[in-house]
């Protein structure tokens, strides 16, 4: 028979644990509420979705928003405008960003640690003040109401480079001085023998940035103000009216649109996982 003192730490630590996972039941549930309100919304009709007290189940269930939101806004088009968005602006900070993480990481010059230190100061600076000199350049480009000009800006980030530099500084140098020795220059050794060490981060950061293009909202408001180039996130908000607002539409165009991310998300959510844990490890 179990000591006394054993059965008391043991029954500490069960309690602890179901107390733990209570918290995060309970936090699941608050995050996902608002999903599912969303959904539920969606099926429900224009005066049940006002309807004081609110209802969370609808009375009966109607598909008629989810054929209404491709009548009421350009909703090909604009799915399609955010598709590309957030290809060119992912592929974009992959690229750039793991070339530039590969120099300052692997790579000796003059003042790199002075560079990096003013390039992750970017960090430090708003996204909002950089709206106004980001649109002057663009329409000095003749690029405003394109697709280019919803991604061209967001090909660079900071952020990006910092964490796929984290991974590179992680990896031991001799793996560079075998490829150097069998003839590989630069950036052979780059491509051929770093870069695929570093998927995790890339997966991690593919996800992050193509969330982020998918729900960028305040840029393409700005830079497109035509309907048939903007992407579903500024689209949707043409639904949303001065008087009056078609709840059950608005909510089902969001359900739609926000399925590719949901889907990218667990398709990637291994490696994201990986990449986000690993990146704080590494040094």
């Amino acid at each position: 028979m179990p000591e006394p003192a054993a059965t008391q730490r043991r029954t500490r630590v069960d309690g602890g644990a179901l107390a733990t996972h209570a918290v995060l039941v309970a936090g699941a549930l608050f995050m996902v509420f608002p999903f599912v309100w969303q959904a539920l919304t969606a099926f429900k009709t224009m005066p049940e979705s006002v309807q004081v007290p609110p209802t969370f189940l609808p009375n009966e269930w109607h598909w008629d928003a989810f054929s209404q939101v491709f009548t009421a806004v350009p909703f090909m088009e604009m799915l399609t405008n955010s598709f590309l968005n957030t290809l060119g602006r992912t592929l974009g900070q992959l690229v750039f960003c793991s070339l530039a993480a590969y120099a300052f990481a692997r790579m000796q010059f003059r003042g790199k640690n002075v560079l990096f230190a003013v390039f992750l100061s970017v960090l430090m600076v708003p996204a909002q003040l950089l709206i106004l000199p980001q649109h002057e350049i663009v329409q000095k480009l003749g690029l405003l109401n394109s697709i280019p000009a919803l991604f061209l800006p967001g090909m660079f980030s900071a952020f990006g480079t910092f964490l796929l530099r984290q991974f590179f500084m992680a990896l031991p140098r001799e793996l560079e001085e075998a490829a150097r020795i069998d003839g590989a220059g630069p950036f052979r050794i780059f491509w051929s023998v770093m870069l695929p060490l570093v998927r995790p981060a890339l997966a991690a950061l593919a996800v992050i940035t193509a969330m982020w293009s998918w729900n960028d909202l305040l840029w393409p408001l700005v830079v497109n103000t035509d309907p048939a180039t903007m992407p579903i996130s500024a689209g949707l908000t043409s639904l949303e009216g001065q008087f009056m607002t078609n709840y059950p539409v608005l909510m089902a165009g969001s359900l739609i649109g926000s399925l590719p991310m949901i889907v990218l998300y667990l398709l990637l959510q291994r490696h994201f996982v990986q990449g986000i844990a690993l990146s704080g490890s590494k040094g």
